[in-house]
């Protein structure tokens, strides 16, 4: 095995295998042992890298938020006009659903753990202020808000529906949301 002299990515290895294990087994199967040996590193290297479990897994959400919201950057920076956007949030529900199995996992994961604990709950809470920026260059901050939530959900029945719903109807519900009322 590489020192850390010598293996300057140990710490981002880290990091990665900690998501990977999260999305296989849960974060109630997650532990230093399990990380180091998928990272590839020495046991040590645990808590030469990180304080404690707490501090890894803060990290490594934090690295799937961006993750996220570089998905989000990548839909929602190009659209000129409301109707593009419209169409590129619904693109955007549509990749998230039948996108990558991890990346869902993930996202409950994270849920589940800020639903019990204040400090990813903050993590978040930033997370979902970083969507919403991307969304407010489109809409005003409530509809954001709302579609936001929207995203969300529609993206979690999509994946998880036998029969997921079709884009007609993922862009009926932006459409609806986004429609100023006379």
């Amino acid at each position: 095995m590489a020192t850390g002299h010598t293996d300057p990515r140990r710490r981002e290895r880290i990091i990665g295998a900690t998501l990977d294990l999260i999305a296989e087994e849960g974060i109630a199967s997650v532990s230093h042992r399990k990380i180091a040996a998928r990272a590839g590193v020495p046991l040590g290297s645990m808590t030469y890298h990180f304080s404690g479990m707490d501090e890894l897994l803060r990290e490594a959400f934090t690295r799937f938020a961006d993750h996220i919201v570089a998905v989000f950057d990548a839909h929602l920076a190009a659209p000129a006009d409301r109707d593009q956007a419209r169409q590129a949030v619904a693109d955007l529900v549509h990749v998230l659903s039948e996108g990558s199995q991890r990346d869902l996992v993930l996202t409950q994961e994270l849920y589940t753990l800020a639903a019990r604990r204040p400090v990813y709950r903050e993590l978040t809470h930033e997370w979902m202020g970083r969507s919403r920026t991307h969304l407010e260059k489109h809409f005003d901050p409530d509809t954001a808000r709302q579609l936001d939530a929207l995203i969300e959900g529609l993206t979690l029945h999509r994946a998880l529906d036998s029969e997921p719903h079709d884009r007609a109807l993922t862009l009926e519900a932006i459409t609806r949301i986004t429609t100023p009322r006379t």
